[in-house]
């Protein structure tokens, strides 16, 4: 456990020597720079008898009949339920200034009952986008993210295998039009709006340039004039500022994940000097029954009487801890590993901290 918690305060130490000076493109977005979702229906064939059932899924075979009949191949009225096909959702995401003929890659995803996709292949799929039009046409062999195997009386799943990947399977068929060159402005839209972060950037793109050709105008935005720049387009000016190094203000903060019992602290956390008592109670429940038989030759019958020994235990490692007000990350954490608590009981802490008012971050839950 201390062991963990080690290795924890390591991390902190190296994200905050790392934090130190961030490029000015991890911080922001550039406006305009953007990537647009793209989805498709298609079809997924040549599976191993692990495809979608017919009488459960009819949707399938209507994509299916469909595809059959633009290939010339009449199948009305035909009783075909085969089980090597296998309906599916493909979504892609057509990335900033795509051209034509470019490559992209798509996820493909199960809609019916099929049990995998491993071994499968995406037949011609058309990708559109939100206005209805198709920018990107999808095809290729499937790579699953996992495997099944079963028999008559279990089976044992690892991954997700109705769900797979299929890398550079789409091709872009139409370009998005975004003229770049032709902005006279272009605002920097940070992706952890703080003010901050903001004013480093306005200074930091000022200097560079030697004179006022950025401001700040809000938590989130910092406008770039490009002709205050004097540079020829605009994508030359943001080839010169987006690795500008940064010293980005970050609010204090604390993430936790049920789920996984994972605590994420950044390094400016800090508590008020507070008392802590973590515990718990073990109940222990052992039955021993006992057998109870009449004397030699009088009538009866052998009898078993229940008997239960149950008794409740404090957990070990429990008691009362002070944690001083913290100073760093390091503190907080060796005050409360001082209780010897796992993870789970530490987010149980760090909430009950928090309800006290003694937490100085924003505690995020998920």
């Amino acid at each position: 456990m201390r062991a963990t918690f080690c290795a924890l305060i390591l991390l902190a130490l190296m994200c905050q020597a790392a934090a130190a000076q961030i490029r000015l493109k991890d911080l922001v977005e550039f406006d305009g720079v953007r990537g647009n979702d793209l989805i498709g229906y298609g079809l997924v064939v040549g599976l191993d008898g692990t495809g979608d059932g017919l009488r459960n899924a009819p949707f399938t075979e209507d994509i299916m009949t469909n595809i059959l009949e633009r290939l010339g191949v009449n199948v009305t009225g035909e009783q075909f339920r085969p089980r090597n096909v296998a309906a599916v959702l493909v979504t892609a995401t057509l990335p900033p200034f795509a051209r034509t003929g470019s490559r992209v890659d798509v996820t493909v995803s199960a809609i019916g009952d099929a049990n995998s996709l491993f071994g499968g292949t995406l037949v011609m799929t058309p990708l559109n986008g939100a206005d209805g039009q198709i920018y990107a046409v999808a095809q290729g062999a499937v790579i699953a993210g996992g495997v099944a195997a079963r028999g008559e009386a279990a089976q044992v799943v690892e991954g997700v295998p109705t769900s797979g990947t299929i890398p550079g399977g789409a091709r872009v068929e139409r370009e998005v039009d975004f003229q770049l060159a032709s902005l006279s402005r272009v605002r920097l839209a940070l992706r952890q709006a703080d003010f901050t972060t903001a004013l480093h950037i306005e200074r930091a793109i000022n200097t560079h340039f030697g004179r006022a050709v950025a401001a700040m105008q809000d938590s989130g935005t910092v406008v770039l004039d490009i002709a205050a720049t004097r540079a020829p387009t605009a994508a030359h000016a943001l080839s010169r500022i987006e690795n500008l190094p940064i010293s980005p203000g970050t609010r204090a903060r604390v993430v936790i994940d049920q789920r996984s019992g994972t605590i994420v602290m950044g390094e400016d956390v800090r508590i008020s000097r507070v008392a802590v008592a973590q515990g718990g109670l073990t109940l222990r429940v052992e039955e021993m029954p006992q057998a109870i038989q009449p004397n030699p030759f009088s009538p009866g019958e052998t009898v078993v009487v229940p008997r239960t020994n149950a008794e409740i235990m404090p957990q070990p490692g429990t008691g009362l801890a002070e944690l001083q007000g913290g100073t760093s990350l390091a503190e907080v954490v060796a005050g409360l590993n001082a209780l010897g608590v796992g993870p789970r009981d530490m987010i149980d802490i760090l909430n009950t901290i928090n309800a006290a008012g003694a937490l100085h971050a924003d505690l995020v839950v998920h």
